[in-house]
């Protein structure tokens, strides 16, 4: 866990986006999203595999163990989608600061009040999806790009851990493995 833990904690600082940033990360986006459902189900499994407390959310596939049958999952591979979408809506608003915020507020609300999802895991998955997308496109994802994506799931992070503030959230359990 410790290698992990190093990866994430740069996730903890937020930092404006420059412009040419957006463009990096819109412009891998673009590559990314075109395989966007092996792209998501590849995080998933990544992130369920490596932190399977992170299943504990999903009563459908909770108890699959297996990483091939968490990949065969409709389960799995419908929030993988959602997961991409959402993503996919953050990345093509970068250029409005109040589009932004207000997705980020009501993905926080509604993980932090109708799923209960401690916020934690948003910190792990982001670990997770640099992980995976410098594995699978390392000629996209150079450091510089590296850089601004990190810069941008940090954004999302501090935004989801402030909205779990507002709503009054306390933390259930401090186990993240």
């Amino acid at each position: 866990m410790e290698r992990e833990q190093g990866e994430v904690d740069h996730l903890e600082r937020q930092s404006p986006l420059t412009d040419k940033e957006k463009v990096m990360i819109q412009d891998s986006w673009a590559q990314v999203y075109q395989n966007c459902d092996d792209a998501g189900v590849a995080i998933l499994v990544r992130l369920f595999v490596n932190f399977p407390s992170s299943k504990q959310y999903f009563s459908q596939f909770k108890h699959i163990e297996d990483a091939e049958e968490l990949e065969k999952s409709s389960q799995l591979r419908k929030h993988a989608r959602k997961v991409m979408n959402a993503l996919n809506t953050l990345v093509e608003n970068l250029g409005s600061s109040e589009k932004v915020t207000t997705l980020l507020k009501l993905l926080g609300k509604a993980h932090a009040v109708r799923h209960k999802v401690d916020p934690v895991y948003f910190k792990i998955l982001s670990g997770v999806i640099l992980e995976v997308l410098g594995e699978a496109y390392p000629e996209l994802m150079t450091p510089e790009v590296v850089s601004a994506w990190t810069k941008l799931l940090a954004t999302l992070c501090c935004s989801i851990r402030t909205v779990y503030e507002e709503v009054g959230w306390t933390q259930l359990s401090t186990s993240t493995s």
